[in-house]
């Protein structure tokens, strides 16, 4: 009975009005491609880690809902650019010591989401950047 009062309360909207629900929807299409960038560079950069991957690439599939851009140009666009974050080689001494074989891949994912490279594709290929 509790399983049928929670289908129905998700129905309803109520899990919308409690905020259980993604908040793409409410973000403008540019920020939604840039997220959806950030998680594609996640889903790469963590392809070994089936879970963090399947996650990553499920919040990219959605973010795709929510966002307009040019579906031919963006596929290619978007991997070149993760591609060439994730191939800097980043280093600390302190962590490489600490840590051998450590890549900062999710610094490299949070540069690539806040580089001007991604405004720039952002711009070419978001078709109604609504704010």
């Amino acid at each position: 009975m509790a399983l049928i009062a929670a289908l129905f309360a998700l129905g309803s909207g109520a899990a919308w009005a409690n905020g259980v629900s993604p908040k793409a929807p409410s973000r403008s299409t540019t920020q939604n491609f840039k997220d959806m960038v950030l998680a594609t560079c996640i889903a790469t950069a963590y392809k070994n880690d089936s879970n963090s991957a399947k996650d990553a690439g499920s919040s990219a599939s959605a973010l795709r809902d929510w966002t307009e851009y040019d579906l031919n140009a963006a596929p290619d666009a978007i991997n070149a650019l993760v591609n060439h974050y994730l191939s800097l080689d980043y280093h600390n001494p302190l962590a490489d010591a600490e840590i051998a074989g450590v890549r900062f891949d999710l610094l490299k994912c949070l540069d690539l989401y806040h580089s001007q490279a991604l405004s720039a594709l952002a711009g070419r290929l978001v078709s109604a950047p609504r704010r």
